[in-house]
C-alpha cells in the first residue's frame, strides 16, 4: 500500500483536476512549493515571536525585512522560494537552511504528512 488510500488519490485527483501526468507533477511541485514557504513563514514568526502585522504583541527591536530569492534542488522539481530576512541578520532558518540548495528527502515528508490528513498549516507547525 502506497502513501494515499484510493480514497485520498482520487479526492487529490479531484479537487487539483489532474488529467495528465505532468498535471499530477505539476500539483505535487505547486504543494510541496507552498508548503516549504510557510513552513520558513512559521519559522520567522516563531524567531520573532510574533504574527506578522501583529504589532501588538512585538517585543522585540528586530523585524521583518523582506525576502530573498533561492533556488532549491529536490528529487522531483528545481524550484525558487523566498527566505524571510530579519533586520538584524540573526533569523537561520531551519527547513531550508543558509547555503543549502538541495532538499531531497524533505518532499516525501511533506507528501506523507499531507496523505495522512494533516493540513498544510499543521505541517507548518
Amino acid at each position: 500500500m502506497g502513501l494515499w488510500s484510493k480514497e485520498q488519490l482520487r479526492a487529490f485527483i479531484k479537487e487539483n483536476k489532474l488529467v495528465t501526468a505532468q498535471d499530477a507533477q505539476n500539483a505535487l511541485k505547486d504543494l510541496f512549493a507552498e508548503t516549504l514557504q510557510e513552513m520558513l513563514e512559521a519559522e520567522m514568526e516563531t524567531h520573532l515571536g510574533y504574527e506578522k502585522h501583529d504589532v501588538k504583541n512585538k517585543q522585540t527591536t528586530n523585524s521583518r525585512n523582506g525576502k530573498s530569492k533561492k533556488k532549491i534542488t529536490s528529487e522531483y522539481v528545481d524550484q525558487e522560494i523566498a527566505v524571510p530576512r530579519d533586520r538584524l541578520g540573526e533569523f537561520e532558518p531551519l527547513v531550508v537552511k543558509k547555503h543549502q540548495s538541495n532538499v531531497t528527502g524533505i518532499e516525501d515528508q511533506i507528501i506523507a504528512l499531507y496523505a495522512k490528513g494533516v493540513s498544510t498549516r499543521e505541517i507548518q507547525d
